[in-house]
This record gives C-alpha cells, structure tokens and sequence, in this order.
C-alpha cells in the first residue's frame, strides 16, 4: 500500500484543539454564553472535545524585536471606500479606509502574489483583481478562493490626525497567513482501517475540505486517498508552467499534513464503495470504515478512438511527470496537439517557442467558440499564430502513424498528413465516477454526482465536490450545473466540509476562472452557459477588451483580457446579487459597476 506517510501505532486517546479566538466565540458558545465543548459523533457514539482556555494578550506581538510601527497617512489622505499600498520601511501593507474605519493587512494575494490594491474593495472584503480571491478587511482571512493562505493583518492607531501601523516584520515579508488549526494527537480504539473522515482525491476540493476541518476544530482523524504520487499540487500549473517539478508546486509542504495530521495515502484507488456499511473497498483488497465520506476523485481526460492509438509519445497531461516528459520530447521536435481546450491551447503557447513546430487540431471551426464566443476565440485564434501556431481545424485525427514504435505522423480525416514526434491530447474528460456505479449514490446520465447546495449527496454522510459533481449554482437560479474550474473546486471543498460538521452553509459563490498564454491572461466570471450573444467593449485587434455574455437581457458572465480589474468588478457585483441588464453594458457607460446605474 503506497503512502506519504508511516502508518502509528495504536495509542491513548488525547486530543488536542486549538481554535481561533473568533470561532471559539462565535461557534462554541452555548445559549446561555458559557463556552461548552465541541460534540461530534464518531460512528454513532458522541465525542466531547473541551476547548482549552488562551488568554487574550494585550500585545499580539511575542518578540519585540520582530515588530516595526510606522507613520503612513495623513487621515484625510485617503476616502472611504480607497486603498493604498504603503511602505513600512521592511515591507509593505494594504492601508483601506471603509465607512469611516481604517483597516491594514498584507498587499500581495497569497495564491500568486497580485497586487491587491488593483484589486476590487466591496463591503468588508477584497477581491485579487488576478484570480478573484476575496479576503475579509477585519481579518484577513481568505474568504473566496483560489488559494488556501489568508492574509497577516496588522494594527491600526489613529494619533494627531496621522495613521500608524504597528506590523510584525516577518508577515510583511511572507505576506500570508496560515488560519489556526486543530490537530489529532490520537484517537482510543485505533485501528489502520478506520477513519471518521475518508476524502477520495487530493486535489484542491479534498485538501480544502481537510484544511477546513482541522481550522473549524474537527480534531478526529482525517485520511486523504489519491492515485497520484504526489502530496495535493497546483494542477493548473501542468499546462501553464509545464517544467514545473512536483515539490514547486506543491500546494503544502510534507511537514505541513504531519503538523496537522492529515493522512494522505499516496497512489491508492478506490474500487468500490459500500454505503450501507460505510466501507470503501480500495483495489489491492485493503478496506477502510468511515463515518464522513467526501468524493473529490476529479475528472479522467478522453483519450483518442484511432488507429494507433496505442504509440509511444501520445500524452495526456495528467500528472507533472507527464508535463516534464512533453517538454523534453518536444524540445526542437514537432509537436502535435488535438483539441483547442483550455489544456490544449495552454500547451500549445507554452511549446510555441521550444519545440520547432507546434500543429493543433480542432473538430470546431474557432479554439474556444462555445465558451468565449466566435469574436474573441477569432482573437485568440490570431495570436497563436502569430506565435508560429498552425491550426488545422474542422478537422479530427484518423490515424496515429509510428516508426520503431514512436510516433512519426498523425493522419487527418481531411487526409493531411503531419509530421509529429510528440502528441498531446486535449479533447475533453469525464467524471471519475465509474467506482461509484453500485453504490447507491446518485449520478446522472453524463457520470456526474448530483449534489444539493451544501455538497450533499442523496446518502446521509456522504458529499461530493470538484469537477465530478453538478450542483445548484445560485446565480443561474440554481439550476443544477457542473463548473470544473479550480476556484470552484476550493469552495466545493470547504462547503463540504462545513457541512459535515453540521453547520449548514450553502454554497453561494461567482465562478471565476482564468488561462494564461504568451504572457497573456484572460480572465472570466460568472457562467456563460447557453449565451445568446457578446457584447465587446475595447479592442480585440489589440487585445485589450471585455466581453459581457448575455442571455436574453440579462449578463451571465464576463471575460477579458488587458482590462483588470474589470472581470472582479463584475463578480462584485455579480456576487451581490445585483442584475446586470444588456442595455448596461451596450451604452459603455460603466456606473452600474457601482450601483448607479439602471
């Protein structure tokens, strides 16, 4: 049995908890205002865990030496409603005046470092204009995602008209935050084969939910299950920074899930699943009991029909060993990629200057048509080949050719014939659900896990999250939906999470996605599903623009690229739940951004 981690012995119970002051407050109070103990049911018998008592200290700041405090502002220097980037002399922070208030905290998102003060400040939070993680002004904490850090957050004092800030140097220099968490010392009764909480999958959704439970101060065992190889990555990262190596990319350390005892059991499938008697029933034999089930296994990439099929050097981009191996064969090689996907088109720019010919094949007349509409792909389509990329489209594989067993040349149905010494494929996937079809656990006709708003399935325990699930998405009025985008994926995972404890969140967020090519990003929020028309603003030629999709009257969604941070303003106000009419975003008058408009 594969494993990141050596599996304890039995032991004594003792569970230690540690939970931040807000939630002690807020959750753990009983009626009557007396701090009561955390209960949770561990397969039917309920556990009691004390929360031990942390003084408040007057000085968050142990060591003196680490804090530096620092004249920014004059207090009219800045409205309600603005943001500044300030110097503290070792480190920046993020100065925010709302309602009257000043708040600061760290200036960079912790998911990939966007200068948050060009991001979008909307009632007590701020969205990274990048990627449209939301943090809380009061405290930092991460609130949307991508990402798993919050931000440091750092003392404000208001003395003869001047605003200071009193800052530990180390998180003006880190400029994140880790949210405390519990941890699992041990359980009684232990065994190897059972858990209270079983998560198939390590991607964004599975270790979200784990990292959820551990702040929430679930101190129960938590045992994470993945095909991989690997602790949980950043997996859009294996289309976008393809020579990446697996500890770069890493989304926590090893040390990390030992701090906070989360098992993970590295290359181990899970075959079955009985729910009756809450068994997952692992494909080398191996058994585990659960009481809480989380199914996050993802999606599995479509692989080609054709004759030949089988040659050496066809790749699907799966894993980072795939990723490396793809750049060290197509180096000065000529490459072939079917399908103007998202990965598709991500590896194609990436290759365009490394390999010595870069062809991609696409069934569809323009790359991202039913997404980004025919305009905007055309747009795309024109700066892929201004990067020496060939398309070949209307058009799809018939044959793999090889010599010596590797592949010589892939064979269009249109009768082209391509020289090739590499082939990725990027037509697509499918859940991963095939496991699940005996279970009892209810799926659609597509493979998907169907899911309510709080990521529950139709059996008592057990949730699903990430690219495998359709669930209610409010801002199409719920209608049932499956979003498979990264940041959609993290809030699966903590809405999964909150609900196994009880708490009943519902899921309630803007998907919000984004794809990098030739240094280029365009960014979208919303969900386009289904639009009947774009209206475009700026200019495509030179690709700076926003592009609203509509249906009917109404904006589903927006994308764009050079026009940050346009894509977060929308999703502010998306996210608000506030309609966008069509008529708003023809006129090109952009005060309906801040609610003044119709």
């Amino acid at each position: 049995m594969g494993g990141c981690f050596s599996k304890p012995k039995p032991v004594e119970v003792k569970i230690e908890v540690v939970i931040p002051e807000k939630e002690r407050s807020k959750e753990e109070m009983s009626p009557n205002g007396k701090a009561s103990p955390l209960i949770y049911k561990v397969n039917g018998t309920a556990r009691h865990y004390h929360l031990e008592e942390h003084p408040i200290a007057s000085n968050p700041y142990h060591n003196p030496k680490d804090v530096v405090e620092a004249s920014v502002c004059h207090v009219k220097d800045l409205e309600n409603g603005q943001m500044r980037e300030v110097d503290l002399g070792c480190g920046k922070a993020l100065l925010i005046k709302e309602s009257g208030e000043f708040y600061a905290m760290g200036h960079k998102c912790p998911h990939y470092g966007a200068p948050l003060v060009k991001g979008v400040l909307s009632k007590g939070r701020v969205r990274c204009p990048w990627h449209g993680a939301c943090f809380n002004i009061s405290t930092g904490d991460i609130e949307d995602f991508p990402g798993l850090d919050s931000l440091p957050r750092f003392q404000v004092k208001i003395e003869k008209e001047k605003v200071y800030i009193r800052a530990s140097k180390q998180a003006l220099q880190t400029q994140r935050r880790t949210k405390m968490m519990a941890k699992c010392i041990s359980l009684s009764n232990y065994n190897l084969s059972s858990t209270n909480v079983l998560i198939i999958g390590a991607g964004a959704a599975g270790l979200v939910c784990a990292e959820t439970l551990r702040q929430e101060g679930f101190s129960d065992r938590i045992v994470m299950c993945t095909m991989d190889r690997h602790l949980p990555y950043d997996r859009p990262k294996l289309s976008k920074s393809m020579d990446s190596h697996p500890e770069q990319i890493a989304l926590r350390p090893k040390e990390f899930f030992r701090t906070y005892d989360i098992e993970v059991l590295t290359e181990m499938q899970v075959a079955a699943v009985d729910i009756k008697n809450k068994i997952a029933v692992f494909k080398d034999g191996f058994k585990m009991e659960y009481n809480k089930l989380l199914i996050a296994t993802g999606n599995t990439p479509k692989a080609l029909s054709c004759k030949g099929k089988e040659v050496e050097n066809v790749f699907n981009i799966r894993t980072p060993e795939d990723a490396n191996r793809v750049v060290k064969l197509a180096t000065s090689k000529n490459v072939v990629i079917v399908g103007a996907s998202f990965l598709g088109m991500e590896v194609a720019a990436y290759l365009a200057e490394r390999a010595h010919s870069v062809s991609l094949v696409e069934l569809e007349e323009v790359p991202f048509k039913k997404f980004f509409g025919e305009r905007v792909g055309r747009a795309v389509m024109k700066m892929f080949e201004n990067h020496r990329v060939k398309f070949y489209m209307q058009t799809e594989v018939s044959e793999l050719r090889e010599q010596e067993n590797k592949l010589k040349e892939v064979v269009l149905k249109s009768g082209k014939v391509l020289r090739a010494d590499v082939c990725v494929v990027g037509i697509g996937a499918v859940p991963a659900t095939g496991f699940l079809k005996q279970s009892g656990i209810n799926i659609d006709s597509k493979g998907f896990i169907v899911v309510n708003k709080m990521m529950q399935t139709n059996i008592p325990g057990v949730f699903a999250a990430g690219d495998t699930v359709m669930f209610p998405l409010a801002l199409r009025n719920n209608k049932k939906v499956n979003v498979p985008h990264w940041q959609m994926a993290h809030m699966h995972g903590r809405i999964a999470a909150l609900n196994m404890l009880a708490h009943g969140t519902e899921i309630s967020t803007i998907p919000y996605l984004w794809t990098a090519m030739f240094g280029k990003s365009i960014r979208y929020a919303g969900h386009g599903e289904g639009f009947d028309d774009v209206v475009i603003q700026g200019d495509l030629d030179e690709l700076k623009f926003v592009a609203f999709y509509t249906k009917s009257d109404e904006v589903v969604a927006v994308a764009s690229m050079n026009y940050d941070p346009i894509v977060s303003k929308v999703a502010e106000v998306l996210a608000a739940g506030r309609t966008i009419r069509k008529r708003d975003v023809e006129t090109g008058d952009m005060s309906w951004l801040t609610g003044k408009g119709s």
